[in-house]
């Protein structure tokens, strides 16, 4: 994303950031909360999330390193819509609004980045409501584990090892279900000879048996 900002400007950023450390859990900023510049993961992932009227969480997406989060309420001049909070132990930085949008302003090509930035969250979380809506509990598990597959896959011997560590509870909350549905439904796939896992984290054995659950 700063690949097209001129040395100056980078100087600027390095001048001004501020670099955190993060524990799993913490949380970077909370929901309704005004923004007052972005930030940038460094090392570590982060959910993004909202809690439901039934006080259930929701996570909309999870970041991984070299992702900006929290840029769309900065741009938009609109107060969090969402929780970020750290889902293992992070460094993030942190970038001044005040720097950040003068850079914006000044250098148009960073602008036009940032600007399609925000409308490919913007349909990333339309496609995810979609798919909520439409998708059976099982096809929405299989699209989530794909999903996890691209983002944070590390391919070994006939499998692909998920290299991120989600409780079953985040994944539920990915997914939109129960704990206990997912539990079970992870245990089927393992029986079926779809996925394995390594402690807690998942290795997807049979990719393309899940791609074809996920357009079921």
């Amino acid at each position: 994303m700063l690949n097209d900002l001129h040395i100056q400007e980078q100087e600027v950023i390095d001048e001004h950031k501020e670099c955190v450390r993060y524990r799993k859990g913490d949380v970077i900023f909370h929901e309704g909360g005004i923004p007052k510049g972005i930030y940038c993961i460094r090392k570590g992932g982060v959910k993004i999330s909202k809690m439901t009227s039934q006080g259930k969480e929701q996570i909309l997406f999870l970041s991984q390193p070299g992702d900006f989060i929290g840029y769309r309420a900065l741009i938009g001049e609109e107060v969090y819509n969402a929780t970020a909070t750290s889902i293992e132990d992070s460094s993030i930085c942190y970038i001044p609004k005040s720097d950040f949008l003068e850079i914006m302003h000044r250098n148009p090509a960073f602008f036009n980045k940032m600007i399609k930035k925000v409308c490919n969250q913007l349909g990333i979380m339309e496609q995810n409501l979609t798919i909520i809506a439409q998708k059976s509990v099982k096809e929405r598990l299989a699209t989530t584990l794909l999903m996890l597959k691209e983002s944070y896959g590390m391919d070994g011997d006939e499998s692909t090892l998920i290299d991120i560590r989600l409780s079953r509870e985040e994944i539920a909350n990915v997914v939109g279900t129960a704990t206990e549905t997912v539990i079970r439904l992870l245990s089927t796939f393992k029986n079926e000879g779809l996925i394995d896992f390594d402690g807690k984290r998942i290795k997807v054995i049979n990719e393309e048996q899940l791609k074809k659950l996920a357009v079921a």
